[in-house]
């Protein structure tokens, strides 16, 4: 499932990173690479606000619709 649906204060392992080649690229070098342990920290109309290796990163809807847990 989607990042995006996860419960806030939940901590998930990622499995899959969808998008192009870019945009997983990005991603990755923020640290968002399977099996990595990702947790959402709140959310607010869909964006989220998501802490990953030690890292807490503001992702908009779109992005972490791309990030499968």
């Amino acid at each position: 499932m989607p990042l995006t649906m996860a419960n806030i204060g939940e901590t998930n392992t990622i499995s899959r990173i969808g998008g192009n080649e870019e945009t997983r690229r990005f991603l990755a070098n923020l640290g968002f690479v399977e099996g990595s342990a990702v947790t959402v920290i709140s959310e607010i109309d869909g964006n989220l606000i998501v802490n990953v290796k030690d890292a807490r990163i503001a992702l908009s809807k779109q992005m972490a619709a791309k990030i499968f847990i």
